[in-house]
């Protein structure tokens, strides 16, 4: 299960079933959960966190130090769950100072050459596709899909249940449960498919495309469209997680329909 030609540092600690190929290097302080398979010339340095059943394919960075001029050698981590898949030539950074640790959660696919900074948090379930680059201190939620070669400004903030289209610049928060497209980033309607794929009915979606009406479609500026939010739409899970998306947004969210 584990390669004679692989290096496990003495200090390392992996779980029941893991599996490690030629020519992989795992540092000192690494956990690794049970069943895990590690490809071949996979690079897992210290801090490395990583849970149950993943995936890691060859040429995987994981835990290196940050490319981020203000790191000054801190203790910090990179924290995977289960189950989760990474794909060949990813990297993922440590932490920095800001959070000491970068976060994957389960059950989610990072495809080949994507890049994940310091200090970034990752949902459950989430889908990266191809040679995406995350940039520090990212926060991407559950069940977001971001579309190949995208890059995504530092400190962005993306919304559960969102789809972003491949080739995307996003400078800007993408709020929960919107697709977003075309340059400058835009509204591109409500994740109608996926959501209904994940158990939403369409009286909830119809909801969901309501509050959007409001933000995106009326006219309204952000601080408007929110009251207007409150006193005409009943209170809903959906409806509150936009609204207090949009409010907390620190970078702005990305622009309204453009035709």
């Amino acid at each position: 299960m584990i390669s004679p030609l692989s290096f496990i540092h003495e200090k390392a600690v992996l779980g029941k079933d893991v599996h490690v190929d030629p020519f992989s290097m795992i540092h000192e302080n690494v956990e690794i959960g049970e069943g895990t398979w590690i490809g071949s010339n996979v690079t897992i340095y210290s801090g490395a966190k990583i849970g149950k059943n993943c995936k890691i394919f060859p040429g995987a960075v994981i835990a290196a130090i940050p490319q981020d001029l203000k790191f000054q050698g801190e203790d910090s981590t990179v924290e995977i769950g289960e189950n989760t898949t990474i794909r060949e030539c990813v990297t993922i950074s440590r932490g920095t100072i800001d959070k000491r640790t970068t976060k994957v959660g389960s059950n989610c696919l990072l495809m080949a050459y994507v890049h994940i900074a310091h200090d970034c948090m990752v949902g459950n379930n989430v889908i990266i596709a191809n040679a995406v680059q995350v940039a520090g201190h990212v926060s991407i939620d559950d069940w977001a899909i971001v579309g190949g070669s995208s890059a995504i400004h530092q400190f962005v903030k993306v919304g559960m249940h969102s789809m972003i289209s491949g080739g995307s610049l996003v400078r800007k928060d993408v709020p929960p449960f919107t697709k977003a497209a075309r340059e400058p980033l835009s509204y591109a309607g409500v994740n109608s498919l996926g959501l209904r794929r994940r158990g939403y009915s369409s009286e909830t979606i119809s909801h969901i495309q309501e509050v959007y009406r409001y933000l995106f479609l009326n006219s309204l500026n952000n601080s408007r469209a929110l009251e207007e939010i409150e006193i005409n739409l009943p209170a809903t899970k959906e409806r509150d997680e936009i609204v207090n998306f949009i409010r907390s947004s620190e970078r702005g969210v990305m622009k309204g329909y453009i035709s």
